[in-house]
């Protein structure tokens, strides 16, 4: 028999777990999360109605109180500035038990910046690493934290921008469980379950935590922002099967868009020798 080889060009359509879920899973409302893994963001601004302007133009979100909604889904909050929480974006963790996790970011060296609080749908504390770097800790009761994920307009990858990456491997490995697979200046967070939740970047003076969305086309997105009256700090660019700028909104705060990149792949499978048929 003749040697049978196909050939087949396809379109690469896996997308990176920072990028979010698969379509079986975009079709549903999101109802929990792991134990601290991200699970809500949240703006502080001094003029909230003017931001929450610019951000129902630039991703389609819906304004709600105190929610950012997309096809009737929270994804985001909304706050006003206040001297414990100062203007720009806070990435949450989910937690179990808030005052247990308090306990061991105060062990790890870490201390509380806002103490636990009754919120919209659950209880919330704010702490900061040893570097500096804030974020917040969710305990859901009936509002567990984003609604939606894994397509565009939705929270996506955070990252910890750090001058020093060992010294942030130590705090999170004590205080969350977390692993840092760490190379050439970046790397991923992985939790116990050894899923990857969040990315590290190098970063200078300091250490604080970059929020990030999903959109659907990173030039777009960027153009979009500067038209309405945001700036394009980082000019889009590709790492592998992702697309990212860091923008900037008219108020000051700052976050990432990203969004996956297909590239075509050719595939040669050889069958091998096929026996012949009666």
């Amino acid at each position: 028999m003749n040697r049978l080889v196909v050939t087949k060009r396809y379109q690469c359509r896996r997308v990176l777990k920072r990028l979010g879920m698969s379509t079986m899973e975009r079709l549903m409302r999101i109802r929990g999360y792991a134990p601290l893994t991200p699970c809500w963001v949240e703006l502080a601004s001094a003029d909230p109605a003017r931001a929450a302007q610019f951000y129902a133009e630039l991703f389609g979100w819906e304004s709600a109180g105190d929610r950012f909604k997309l096809g009737g889904r929270a994804v985001a909050g909304l706050t006003r500035s206040q001297p414990d929480r100062p203007d720009g974006w806070l990435t949450h963790l989910s937690t179990p038990d808030l005052e247990e996790t308090l306990e061991q970011v105060a062990l790890s060296g870490g201390h509380c910046v806002s103490h636990p609080a009754e919120a919209h749908g659950g209880r919330r504390a704010i702490v900061a690493d040893p570097s500096g770097a804030i974020i917040g800790l969710w305990q859901g009761h009936d509002f567990a934290g984003a609604q939606a994920g894994g397509e565009p307009g939705t929270m996506s990858w955070p990252e910890l921008i750090t001058d020093d990456p060992d010294a942030a491997a130590r705090f999170y490995g004590f205080a969350f469980g977390w692993l840092l697979r760490h190379e050439f200046g970046s790397g991923e967070w992985l939790n116990q379950a050894h899923d990857a939740v969040a990315g590290l970047a190098p970063g200078y003076r300091g250490a604080w935590w970059r929020a990030a969305f999903q959109v659907e086309n990173i030039q777009v997105a960027a153009d979009r922002c500067e038209t309405l009256g945001g700036a394009v700090i980082t000019e889009p660019s590709e790492a592998g099967l992702t697309a990212f700028a860091e923008l900037r909104d008219p108020f000051g705060a700052r976050f990432t868009v990203a969004a996956p990149v297909h590239h075509p792949v050719e595939l040669t499978v050889s069958l091998g020798s096929l026996p012949a048929w009666d």
